[in-house]
Formats: C-alpha cells, structure tokens, sequence
C-alpha cells in the first residue's frame, strides 16, 4: 500500500470539492433559470471532460500551464516553481476536469424547482439571495450532495489527466491510480490488488451513503 499516494490523492479531492463546489453552485443555478436558447453553447463547453479524452484535456491544460503561456509565466513568477509537474497544476487540472460532474447534478436539482416557488418567495419580499440560501438551496440540497460525491470519488481515480499534467513525482503528484499503474508495471499484483480494492471499497461507500441521504430527503420532502 502506497500511503503517500493515498494521503496526497484524498488531500487532491477535498481541495478540488472544496475550489469548485461554491463556483458550481452559482453556475448551475443560473444555468437553471436562464432560457434554454441562450446557454446551449455555454452547456456544451462545460460537459466537454465528458467527451474529451483526458489525455487531450491533459495536453492542452499542460500547455497552458508551461513556461511559455501568459498563466504559467503569472504562476511561476508569483509561486517561484512552474505550474505544470506540481501539486497546485493537479489541483486547477482536476477542477477544470470535475466541472460536469459538479456542475450538472446541481443544475438537474434547481430546475425541478417549481417556478411558482420563486414567484411565492418573491411576493413574500425575499430578495433574491434570500430566496436562494433559505428556499433554493435546501431543495437543491440532494443534488448537492451527489455533485459533491461524484467530484470527491472522481477525482480520486484520476489518471488520464493528473499524468499528463503532473507526471509522476513521489510525494508531489504520484496519486494513488498512478501508484497503482506503476505497482502492476513492476508486477507487484498484490500491492494493485489492495489499493485498487480500497478505491472501489471508498467509491462504493461514498455513492451508498449518497443515494441513502438523497432518498431519505426526498421522502422527508413528500411527507412535509
């Protein structure tokens, strides 16, 4: 077993939740109540990590994150080492990578709010960031949560990506997948047998307990 591999690609998805589920909750919400003509081109680019081989995904985050672009200059300047090849380059690769997995549970969960109850808050006088965070935002809230799950368990068996941004640097950006390509590389099944297992028993969990919190709010809904 890998420990630091472990260590770093749990550390890689708690930050990624956290960075990119308050952006996604506004996007997805706007998404949700902005006319349909007007956001397919927007929709399309931001499901495009579903389409889109992570290795050209990966490429072209490495590209920009090189010396010779504008933000890798900015980053490396501002940071004293470049972006690509660093634990701060997987961090902004895997937010970019984990925006349809954020982004549309959540956009599913505001549209299946009922206009009458933006209407009903508004005539209440609610402003409108009032209407979001006490009415909006607990009847989102299972579509929070499976966006939340689905980013953490993802991010967590990346590889396409996070090798072609981050290589493989013990310690910096060896996440547990890659320790798991490099145990079976060496023909040490033993150590990919258990570390593979780990990530499907943490997978299994995390969906489980999504599913069951999910279901118990929604008929705590019904019965409200």
């Amino acid at each position: 077993m890998d420990a630091t591999a472990i260590v770093l690609s749990a550390r890689l998805a708690l930050l990624t939740l956290l960075l990119l589920l308050p952006p996604a909750i506004l996007a997805a919400h706007w998404l949700a109540v902005t006319p349909r003509k007007s956001k397919a081109w927007i929709e399309g680019l931001l499901a495009l990590p579903l389409v889109l081989p992570p290795t050209v995904i990966g490429y072209y985050l490495l590209v920009a994150m090189g010396s010779q672009s504008p933000p890798g200059r900015w980053f490396e300047a501002l940071a004293g080492h470049p972006l690509a090849f660093s634990f701060s380059g997987l961090v902004v690769a895997s937010v970019i990578f984990n925006i349809p997995f954020a982004v549309q549970p959540i956009q599913r969960a505001f549209e299946a709010i009922a206009p009458d109850i933006r209407e009903a808050a508004q005539c209440c006088g609610l402003t409108f960031w009032q209407a979001f965070r006490r009415i909006e935002l607990p009847l989102a809230w299972p579509g929070i949560l499976s966006a939340s799950v689905m980013t953490f368990a993802h991010t967590l068996g990346e590889f396409g990506v996070v090798l072609m941004v981050g290589g493989n640097i013990p310690g910096e950006t060896r996440t547990v997948a890659i320790s798991i390509y490099d145990k079976v590389q060496s023909f040490d099944h033993a150590s990919a047998g258990a570390m593979s297992l780990l990530l499907l028993l943490i997978s299994l969990l995390t969906i489980s307990v999504s599913y069951g919190l999910a279901g118990r709010l929604s008929r705590r809904r019904r019965a409200t």
